[in-house]
């Protein structure tokens, strides 16, 4: 998912999608402590998507903060 969708949904889907992607990046180094991970590519698009909706939420946080 891009920027540009991830600006589209609400702070809580957002939030709900950023928990689900922290759980997939746990799993992924998980498989990669045990061997089993097999697309070792994922770790970094996953910790960067992960930036990505936290800056996004941050900046949805702050925009609401100055109405």
């Amino acid at each position: 998912m891009d920027a540009t969708e991830m600006r589209t949904l609400s702070r809580e889907d957002l939030a709900g999608k950023l928990s689900g992607w922290e759980e997939e990046l746990f799993r992924a180094r998980c498989n990669k402590a045990v061997g089993q991970l097999t697309q070792s590519h994922t770790i970094r698009a996953l910790r960067r998507t992960i930036a990505r909706a936290k800056t996004l939420l941050n900046e949805k946080i702050d925009h609401a903060a100055t109405k």
